[in-house]
């Protein structure tokens, strides 16, 4: 198939979704093509100087500029939604530098990309043009996060209908417990510190001491504060920056304890490593939207933004549109709830237009369920599209298995979702056919997340 000037080659291409043009598919072609090309390279920088760099090579002719500009395009903003970023550096063309700037700026195509991130590291968003001989060097500040069992530890949940907390006691769990709660619903955030600060309480009761809080929570935090997070989705922004973005750590205070605080994806991933007793992980829930965390070969969470929901996945031209962030064929409408609702009219599934989406997925799973086997189509378009991506996401991550969760994995479905997707790297990737695909059992279960969450800070 064409795609931007350059032909790309794919063995296996989901049943309802032919048009699908793969990212891992156009960038092994496109390499292909272009390896007596000109070199250039993009750097992201984040946080604490930490920089991320990709070096490759473009074409250069006008008859590909098109091919070349979706590559640098794409590679853009995997790095930014892999990784994190507040600073784009291009090196080694202008020209390129140029269109991506007019991209990121006020009123191009990737604002949503560059306002979020401004907001994430507090400071303003910028793409710079460098010459190719002062692309900076990559750095990173990996931290030894999770996995410390020693001592009486609260680990705590934060999840969007009920708070979980526990007290651990040299990795065993002595109490536990759920509290329903709204917070996404709720505009004033002393209703979520004092919810917090509860739970703090309640498990230290439990223990003779407190020696570190670890906490699970769903959203962006960098350096254990709130950026970006759809628990507090009500409260006002000055409110946000004055009472959110410290929120753990003023809950903190009243134990003088170290704390640590990671996304709910990567503590999954945790979770996930701990049980399996293995490192290089990478977690994927497919519910309302795609959420993932990521575990390195040092068992290692990185401190990297892993909001895959936003990265590319299908290059085709009519890909479907993500409402939030403007672009089309992101991670969130093909591994989320959003690709089974979008799937089943194609698999001749009619659904009631009044039904939420949770109860749309619902209706399909039950269609599933009664043996209809157009409803298998759906899981199996669903496995294509992920056979394909990860092999794609293992370029960013070094990825040894894949833990694989959420609503729409659940029964039936998940079988054919995992099934499929390793039977495309397989055919198509043998460098990725050794990933390992796993959906949750009752190992991975016992490692509840609030555990792992207690395992996050080191004494």
């Amino acid at each position: 198939m064409n795609a931007y000037g350059l032909e790309v080659s794919v063995k296996n291409l989901p049943i309802l979704d032919p048009g699908f043009i793969p990212m891992a598919a156009f960038c092994r072609d496109f390499e292909k093509s272009a390896q007596n090309g000109k070199e250039i390279a993009v750097a992201v920088e984040r946080n604490q100087g930490q920089v991320a760099v990709r070096r490759f090579k473009i074409h250069g002719t006008p008859e590909m500029a098109k091919a070349d500009a979706v590559y640098v395009d794409r590679t853009v903003k995997m790095l930014l939604w892999a990784y994190g970023g507040y600073r784009v550096m291009i090196c080694g063309d202008d020209t390129i530098a140029e269109t991506i700037q007019k991209a990121y700026a006020k009123g191009g195509s990737r604002e949503f990309d560059s306002t979020f991130m401004a907001r994430v590291y507090e400071k303003p968003f910028e793409v710079l043009s460098y010459p190719l001989s002062k692309t900076p060097a990559p750095y990173s500040l990996p931290q030894s996060v999770g996995r410390n069992l020693d001592g009486c530890r609260i680990g705590f949940d934060a999840g969007g209908s009920d708070r979980k907390v526990s007290a651990v006691i040299d990795g065993v769990s002595v109490y536990s417990e759920e509290v329903v709660w709204f917070p996404k619903t709720t505009a004033d955030p002393d209703y979520h510190f004092n919810g917090i600060l509860e739970a703090f309480r309640t498990a230290a009761s439990k223990m003779p001491r407190v020696d570190a809080i670890g906490v699970s929570s769903a959203g962006v935090y960098v350096d254990n504060r709130a950026m970006v997070a759809s628990l507090f989705l009500k409260v006002p922004e000055e409110l946000f920056d004055q009472k959110v973005k410290n929120i753990y750590l003023r809950a903190a205070e009243e134990f003088n304890v170290p704390i640590e605080v990671a996304n709910d994806g990567d503590v999954t991933a945790l979770a996930g490593a701990m049980s399996l007793n293995k490192n290089k992980i990478l977690g994927i829930a497919m519910g309302t939207s795609e959420a993932t965390g990521y575990v390195d070969a040092e068992g290692n969470i990185t401190g990297w933004l892993n909001e895959l929901a936003f990265a590319p996945v299908d290059l085709q031209e009519d890909a479907m549109v993500d409402e939030w962030s403007g672009d089309k064929g992101c991670g969130v409408k093909y591994f989320s709830q959003d690709s089974v609702i979008k799937l089943a009219p194609r698999a001749g599934i009619e659904l009631d237009e009044t039904l939420s989406p949770a109860e749309k997925l619902k209706a399909v799973q039950l269609e599933l369920n009664k043996g209809n086997d157009r409803v298998r189509d759906i899981y199996r378009s669903i496995g294509v599209y992920l056979g394909h991506t990860l092999a794609y996401y293992a370029t960013y991550y070094e990825i040894g298995d894949v833990l694989l969760l959420g609503r729409v994995m659940s029964g039936e479905g998940g079988d054919l979702v995992l099934a499929e997707a390793t039977r495309v790297l397989a055919e198509e990737y043998p460098d990725f056919a050794s990933i390992e695909l796993h959906l949750p059992d009752e190992k991975i279960r016992r490692v509840g997340q609030s555990v792992a969450a207690a395992s996050l800070p080191k004494l």
